[in-house]
Formats: C-alpha cells, structure tokens, sequence
C-alpha cells in the first residue's frame, strides 16, 4: 500500500493528470474522500492515519477538480437523456415491479460563492417509502408509520429548471414511471410546486407538517401574545385542526382575526392564503392512513450534509470548484458513488 502512489494509471493522462502518481484505487478513495469528508485537509489526515499515504491535500483537490469533471459529464448527459421528448425507455429501470412506492422533496442551502456573496444551493431528494413500526412519542405507542428510505440526492447552484430536470433523471433511472404510488413532499415555496408540476404531475402532493406547524405557532404569537396561556390553547387546537385536514377552517378563523388583531392584519391574511392555497396538500391525516410521509426531513437532512462539506470555516468556493464537488458529495450521501465511479472511469475520452 506505501508503494501504491508510484503506481502509473493510463487514465491519467486523459483526465490532464500529468504526474501519473496513482493507480485507479487509490484515484477513486481521494475523490471519495473529497466528497466524504468536510475538507480537503481531513482527506490527507485520513489517508496518513489509515492507509499510512503522504497525499497533500492540494493533490486530492487536483484529482477531484479531473473527477468531478467526469462526474458532471455523466450526469449531465442522464440530464438530457431523461429530458429529451421520446425517451421514455431510454434507461435501464433498476426498480423492478409495480409495488414500490417512491416519492421526491426539494428544498434549499446557502453556500459562499467567490466575488459573489451567498447563493442558494438548490436540493433535491428521491427516495423510496417504506412502512414499518414507530414509536410515536405522542400516542406513546409503537405505530405503522411511513419512512423515507434508500434517499439519493442531486443539487445544482442556479436556476429551479436544471435541478427539476436533474431530479426527474435520478427518480426515472430508479423507476418513478412504474412506481405503485408517488409522493412529493416539501415546504411552500412556489418554486418548487411549480417544478412538481411540469415533473411530478403524477404524484400526491404534501406540504411538510413541521413547516405548517411552524407557521400556526406564529400566528398563534400574534393572536394571544408570546408566553401566554392563550398562545399554548390556540397553538394545540389549531394544530389538531390542520392535522385532521381542516386547514380552510383555519384559513377562516384567520381572516376573522385579521379584523381585529390590527397590529397583525396583514399578516394574518398572509397567513390565512397559505393555508387556504395549500389545503389541498395539507390532508396529513389521510397521508398517514394511506402510507405517505408527511415531513420533509430527508431533503433537510441532505441540505444539512451539503452545508457540512461547503460551509466550513472559511470556505469559499468559485462556482467552477464547487460545480465539480457537488457531484461527488451527491453520490457520496445517496451511497450510489461505487456505479458512478465506473461510469466516470469507463467514460470515453472526449
């Protein structure tokens, strides 16, 4: 294994790695690594500690500036492939059958972009859903509830369109046509409803519980006052509400404070159009009775592990840098890294 790094891969030269130091295992665990781990300087920790290799920090971002490269060509061209009209079966299905059952989420992170200041990082989640006993703090009692399980993940920094697009292409290579039943599941904002409707038409649409709920305690502080008892009683019956599909209830209720509560008049309309425009995807009690996830944690926990690799302390990225990194940190959370690997390897040269 010391003497790995003198090892010659005929690739390199393809991908302008000039030195020739390393064969194609120890290329693929540095790009890997640049995607694992929250640094480039923890890559090189982690090559001394484990495989006992003296690999800088600055050679491991060399590699995953050429990898990373291979990585977005590969996506890129799923990208045009899933979107182009007539290809329907253009890919391989790696979801056999008709009882899976698979949903979508999208949200956002911020990242530092050079010259530039901070950007959203657009995310997006697919996954399968999978029932099985939960323990339920409320109930106190162990119940079937839906999960998102095998989540893989695509990002892009820019516009909605590419990350729909990108998103559409990972869900159809796993199957999304032949699915049971599908589920997209996010927060409000219009962009991605928007991107729900030109890819996912299909599917039940839900707005994240939490998301909702954070928006009834808010209400509920300008009705009663914060830290008051009347702030806690509207809070939970308010919440029982809208957990039994009674969101336009809600929406009403609001209106009427609206009048009377002037110090918060237009927030309370503001409030009462989002219940009253979202109710429709606010039937949390029936998602639950028929098998759907009614939270978004898997696209935030996603976002959250973007941030650990991007936002550490310091970092700034050129959009060039982090456009090669995203790829690789995608494939590295959605534990597919081993098949794009190959896929990048055997990539022809251009």
């Amino acid at each position: 294994m010391r003497n790995a790094k003198w090892v010659f891969s005929p690739l390199d030269e393809q991908l302008g790695l000039k030195d020739k130091r390393y064969s194609e295992g120890v290329l693929k665990e540095m790009t890997w690594l640049s995607g694992a781990v929250n640094s480039f300087a923890e890559a090189e920790q982690v090559f001394m500690r484990i495989g006992h290799l003296s690999i800088s920090d600055s050679s491991i971002w060399r590699r995953k500036e050429g990898w990373g490269e291979r990585f977005k060509e590969v996506k890129e061209a799923e990208r045009e492939k899933a979107n182009t009209l007539g290809s329907a079966n253009s890919f391989r299905e790696q979801v056999l059958g008709s009882e899976k059952r698979m949903g979508v989420s999208m949200d956002g992170t911020m990242v530092h972009i050079r010259d530039e200041g901070w950007k959203e990082l657009k995310v997006g989640c697919s996954f399968n859903i999978d029932v099985f006993p939960t323990w339920n703090k409320e109930t106190q009692e162990r119940e079937d509830l839906a999960h998102a399980v095998n989540n893989r993940y695509v990002a892009h920094l820019g516009g909605p369109e590419r990350l729909g697009q990108l998103l559409w292409a990972d869900a159809k290579q796993r199957g999304w046509e032949r699915a049971k039943d599908k589920q997209a599941v996010s927060d409000a904002a219009p962009w991605i409803w928007n991107l729900v409707q030109d890819h996912f038409y299909d599917a039940r649409q839900a707005v994240d519980w939490y998301h909702a709920t954070e928006h009834l305690a808010d209400v509920a502080k300008w009705i009663h006052g914060e830290g008051t008892k009347g702030e806690k009683k509207w809070y939970k019956k308010a919440q029982k509400q809208l957990y039994q599909g009674h969101a336009q209830q809600i929406a009403n209720e609001l209106r009427k404070n609206a009048v009377t509560c002037t110090e918060h008049t237009e927030d309370l309309e503001r409030e009462a159009n989002f219940f009253e425009n979202n109710k429709r995807r606010m039937q949390y009690l029936e998602l639950r009775e028929d098998g759907f996830v009614i939270g978004s944690g898997m696209v935030e926990s996603g976002c959250k592990q973007y941030k650990a690799r991007f936002c550490g302390p310091g970092m700034r990225w050129s959009r060039d840098g982090i456009g090669r990194l995203i790829p690789i940190r995608s494939t590295v959370m959605g534990g597919c890294f081993d098949s794009m690997w190959q896929t990048a390897y055997n990539l022809p040269q251009n």
